[in-house]
C-alpha cells in the first residue's frame, strides 16, 4: 500500500440472506442440485426476504421470451466515425501486452501455400450494429454456471482487468444472487465473483472451474460446487438488505471494488442506500476488505457518488477517474479523479465542477453534472478507435442501451447512441459492463436481463 492512505480494513465474514429470488422459474427453477457439497443452505443474514425490485427495469415483461442469439433487428442510429486514421481491427479482443502466461501459448506457425496458391481472402468484416453472443450466467449458458457455482440466477457481471502479469485475467462481479432454487433460503448471496482468461469471446465470457483457495480459478468458491460471497457486511448500518457491487479496477495487484450498502429497494429503478465504499484484495479477489475511510453516507455531495464506474486514464493522463451517480436509474453522472495508489483516500479526490472549469479537491458537493439524467448503472472506457472516451449505461425510462464519447473524462460529451433498444428485449435489459480487453471497433459487453434473470454477452461493431 501506497503512504498516507488509509490502512485499516474491515475484514468481514462470509454469510448470505434468506432472500427469495426472481425469478426462480423455468429451466433454473428445475435445476436440481446434486449430492454434498454444493447442495447445502448458505448461511443466514438480515434481510427482507424479498426480490431486488429496484434492479427491475420499468416495464420489464417477466413472461416475454428468451431473446435469440445472433444480430439484432436495428443498428446504431447515429453513425460514429474514428477520430484519426483507422487502426486495426479485431477478431476478438485483444488484452494490453503481458509476459506469456503457461499453457496460453501461441499455435505454432503453419505451413506456407505454395508458390502458385491463390492467397487466401480475409474474411468480410461484421457490419455495424449489435448482437447477443451468448449467455455468461444461468441454465442456458456455456459456462454451465449452476453446476460449477451453484448460480441459477444473478446480475450485474462488472468487468475489470486484474493487472497481473503472472496470470492475466479479467474478473467479473455479480450482484445478488441465486443458487439451487428448491434448497432453503434458495443459496441467496448479495454478490459473487468470477475470473475468466478468455479473449475470444465466440460464445461467452469462458470461466473455468472455482477451486477452494486457488486465487486463479474460476471462482472464490466456499466449496466445490458453490462461489461464496465476496463482499460482506461490514456493521455500518442498521437496516442493510444488499451489497451490490458498481465499479472495479486493478491497481498493481491491488483489486479495488466500489459497491453499495442497500437500505431499501423501493420500487423498479428506485433504491436507497446507506453509503457506498470501497472494498480491496490483494489476492486477486479470494478475500476483501473494506477500507472504513472510503465510506459516502447519501449526503454532502456524496450523495451522487452511490454508484461509481471507475475509469482507467487515456495516453498521457496520470489519473484514475471515477463516475458517480444517485441512487437508482433517474440521476446525472458526476466525474472524480485521484491519483491511482491513493484511491482509498478519499481526500485526495478531486471533483469536476463544470460552472468554474476547474477540479475541486476534497469537496464532493462542488462536483457538477457532467452527463444529463436519467443515467443508470454505467461502465466507461478510453476507446483506441475512436480515439475517446466512451461511456455505456442505460438511459432510464425504457432503459435503452446507449453510449456517449467525449475528448476527455468531464466532456463535452456527445449525443446518446442507441446501441440496444430496450423494446428488442423486452424482458428488461440494464447495466451494461464494458469487457476491458474490448477498446476497438468491435464493443464486447455484459448486459443483464430481468425476465431471466441472468448475465447476457452483448457485442457492437462501430461503424
Amino acid at each position: 500500500m501506497a503512504s498516507g492512505v488509509v490502512v485499516g480494513l474491515i475484514v468481514t465474514v462470509g454469510v448470505a440472506p434468506p432472500a427469495t429470488a426472481e425469478p426462480c422459474t423455468g429451466a433454473a427453477a428445475a435445476a436440481q442440485p446434486p449430492a454434498a457439497p454444493n447442495a447445502g443452505a448458505t448461511p443466514a443474514l438480515p434481510g427482507l426476504g424479498r426480490p431486488p425490485i429496484g434492479h427491475r427495469p420499468a416495464g420489464a415483461d417477466e413472461h416475454a421470451p428468451l431473446p435469440k442469439l445472433g444480430q439484432l433487428p436495428l443498428a446504431i442510429i447515429n453513425a460514429l466515425s474514428p477520430r484519426s486514421a483507422p487502426v486495426r481491427q479485431q477478431a476478438a479482443v485483444v488484452p494490453p501486452p503481458r509476459p506469456a502466461v503457461p499453457g496460453n501459448q501461441p499455435a505454432p506457425n503453419v505451413a506456407q501455400p505454395a508458390p502458385d496458391a491463390a492467397p487466401a481472402q480475409p474474411a468480410p468484416p461484421p457490419p455495424p450494429g449489435t448482437s447477443l453472443v451468448g449467455w455468461v450466467t444461468g441454465p442456458d449458458s456455456p459456462n454451465d454456471t449452476i453446476k460449477k457455482f451453484a448460480i441459477t440466477g444473478t446480475d450485474l457481471g462488472i468487468m475489470w482487468d486484474n493487472g497481473d502479469p503472472a496470470s492475466h485475467q479479467v474478473l467479473m462481479a455479480f450482484g445478488d444472487t441465486n443458487g439451487y432454487c428448491g434448497i432453503p433460503g434458495k443459496q441467496w448471496r448479495y454478490n459473487a465473483l468470477m475470473r475468466s482468461q478468455d479473449g475470444a469471446l465466440s460464445k461467452t465470457v469462458a470461466v473455468p472451474d472455482g477451486v477452494v483457495g486457488n486465487r486463479y480459478s474460476g471462482s472464490p468458491v466456499w466449496r466445490p460446487g458453490i462461489s461464496k460471497q465476496v463482499i460482506n457486511s461490514i456493521g455500518q448500518a442498521p437496516e442493510e438488505t444488499g451489497i451490490i457491487p458498481t465499479a472495479g479496477v486493478a491497481v498493481g495487484r491491488n483489486q479495488y471494488l466500489n459497491f453499495m450498502s442497500i437500505r431499501d429497494w423501493n420500487s423498479p429503478g428506485s433504491w436507497s442506500t446507506n453509503f457506498s465504499a470501497t472494498a480491496v484484495s490483494q489476492d486477486n479477489g479470494e478475500t476483501w476488505g473494506v477500507y472504513p475511510g472510503t465510506i459516502r453516507p447519501p449526503s454532502g455531495g456524496n450523495e451522487n457518488f452511490q454508484m461509481g464506474s471507475f475509469l482507467k486514464p487515456g495516453p498521457g493522463d496520470p489519473y484514475m477517474y471515477t463516475f458517480g451517480t444517485p441512487n437508482g436509474r433517474g440521476g446525472p453522472a458526476f466525474v472524480a479523479r485521484v491519483p491511482p495508489n491513493l484511491i482509498p483516500d478519499l481526500s485526495k479526490y478531486e471533483y469536476w465542477n463544470a460552472d468554474n472549469q476547474t477540479w475541486v479537491p476534497a469537496n464532493p458537493a462542488a462536483a457538477t453534472p457532467v452527463i444529463p439524467g436519467p443515467v443508470g448503472e454505467m461502465s466507461a472506457q478510453y476507446n483506441w478507435y475512436l480515439k475517446q472516451y466512451l461511456v455505456m449505461y442505460g438511459n432510464g425510462g425504457g432503459n435503452d442501451v446507449v453510449m456517449r464519447t467525449a475528448p476527455a473524462p468531464q466532456g463535452p460529451w456527445s449525443p446518446e447512441q442507441l446501441l440496444v433498444p430496450s423494446m428488442q428485449i423486452p424482458g428488461g435489459i440494464y447495466a451494461p459492463y464494458l469487457h476491458p480487453w474490448s477498446t476497438g471497433k468491435e464493443l464486447y459487453y455484459n448486459l443483464s436481463l430481468w425476465s431471466a434473470y441472468n448475465v447476457m454477452l452483448m457485442r457492437t461493431v462501430l461503424p
